[in-house]
């Protein structure tokens, strides 16, 4: 069945939140989200380039999209902006989890841990917990962008962070792992204490956006940029449709929480936005359970449901 972003549903009077809004994937769903009539807030590491974002996005936005700075990599910056957009919005109805940084050299963040995993995992966990009131309030859509690699991705739940060699490829694919095990038990606990929010997931498939050309392409060089521009020639779909499965996914009315999109086409690398199956290892309970009380420990940030302060600190 076809599906574009005509079928999206009006969104007027809904407040989003997207993370790595810039460019890319985020980009394109912040766009079609201001379109149909959402007020949106582009949360991004980069205030500048940001509010070029929101500039170019106003345009056709019913409400001028408004910049949310955060840090993922600081989940110091990431307690002080859930801090500051809750004195603006007393509700968010659709958290888009999309930011990531993708094969890079070894780092750490800001507060110690591997950087693909502490970026993409550990920061959008922090943040949705922070803002758990918020999207507990009315009930929320939580859309967390995982991606085809996490099928590779070997994740101790006790020791996410894993020991070894660092190998950037397999460090991306560990943290994309994570994100759907983060996304599959959110919408567990959800469920089990009741409360109003459905969380998803979904991948872009083979995307033609900046996150490979500036990461992995980029540091092999010429030869790296020309064979990742050749790829996107004959493999990949635009980043307006890579995006597709999560626009969906965040909009798409009466989705079941633990849903996981992609796209349609062989091997889910492009093709319409429809219900995909994650790996086991994503369903594996255990893990995800563990993966759960490691991201509470490091991150500080303890999901207390029903009560005023969603993070328990």
């Amino acid at each position: 069945m076809h599906w574009s972003v005509v079928d999206v549903p009006d969104q007027t009077g809904r407040i989003a939140v997207v993370t790595g809004a810039t460019s890319g994937l985020g980009l394109e769903t912040a766009g079609v989200l201001a379109r149909r009539g959402a007020q949106v807030f582009l949360a991004c590491r980069d205030p500048g380039r940001a509010a070029a974002a929101a500039e170019r996005l106003a345009a056709g936005a019913a409400f001028p999209p408004a910049v949310l700075t955060v840090d993922l990599a600081d989940l110091g910056s990431v307690a002080a902006a859930a801090e500051r957009l809750a004195e603006e919005v007393d509700h968010v109805d659709v958290l888009v989890n999309n930011a990531g940084i993708m094969a890079v050299p070894y780092a750490r963040t800001v507060d110690g841990f591997e950087s693909q995993l502490g970026t993409n995992h550990l920061g959008h966990f922090a943040l949705t917990g922070h803002l758990l009131p918020l999207l507990l309030a009315r009930g929320a859509r939580v859309v967390t962008t995982s991606s085809q690699l996490h099928r590779l991705g070997v994740l101790d739940g006790d020791d996410p962070e894993g020991s070894g060699p660092y190998r950037p490829f397999s460090a991306y694919a560990r943290s994309k792992l994570a994100n759907l095990l983060f996304a599959l038990e959110l919408d567990r606990r959800a469920t089990a204490h009741g409360a109003p929010i459905v969380s998803v997931a979904a991948h872009p498939g083979y995307a033609a956006t900046n996150l490979a050309r500036s990461g992995p392409a980029r540091r092999a060089g010429r030869l790296g940029l020309a064979v990742t521009g050749l790829g996107e020639r004959l493999l990949a779909q635009s980043a307006a449709g890579g995006a597709l499965p999560q626009v969906r996914a965040a909009t798409e009315p009466g989705v079941v929480g633990g849903t996981y999109f992609g796209p349609s086409g062989l091997f889910e690398l492009r093709g319409q936005p429809v219900r995909v199956v994650p790996s086991r290892r994503a369903r594996d309970l255990e893990r995800a359970a563990a993966l759960w009380a490691w991201s509470e420990r490091a991150s500080g940030v303890v999901y207390a449901w029903g009560t005023e302060d969603g993070t328990g600190t």
